[in-house]
């Protein structure tokens, strides 16, 4: 992979100032009362984002791409992304581009280091 100053400021800035991956956004949507002010929310994070990428605070820039792709997971898997459609392909553009750079990375750092400490797996192996 690439360092990130050549792979991650485009795809992650246009996914983390897409509204539609901001679950603050979806929830005023629903009709959450404490979402009314999304927009000063996402704003906010918007800062925070560059903020932590011109410090080079991976650990929070990694946490907020976590949190939107989390959305776009949730828009994949209960409908708010539909096939063959030009709905949501901004968001699912960018968020295709980060995975296929992320995942591979976290993939062999875990392999590398095998006695990390990863958590407890949600979904172990059950034999039966």
């Amino acid at each position: 992979m690439a360092s990130s100053g050549q792979v991650f400021p485009g795809p992650i800035r246009l996914f983390l100032e897409n509204r539609y991956v901001f679950a603050p956004f979806w929830r005023y949507h629903h009709g959450d009362s404490d979402a009314q002010d999304w927009d000063v929310r996402f704003d906010a994070a918007r800062r925070r984002f560059h903020d932590a990428l011109s410090n080079g605070d991976t650990v929070r820039i990694l946490s907020m791409l976590f949190d939107r792709l989390y959305v776009l997971r949730n828009q994949l898997m209960h409908g708010g992304a539909t096939w063959n459609s030009g709905t949501n392909r901004d968001q699912l553009r960018d968020g295709a581009a980060i995975l296929r750079d992320v995942v591979p990375v976290m993939a062999d750092l875990m392999m590398e280091a095998p006695e990390g400490d990863w958590g407890v797996p949600m979904y172990p192996v059950v034999e039966g």
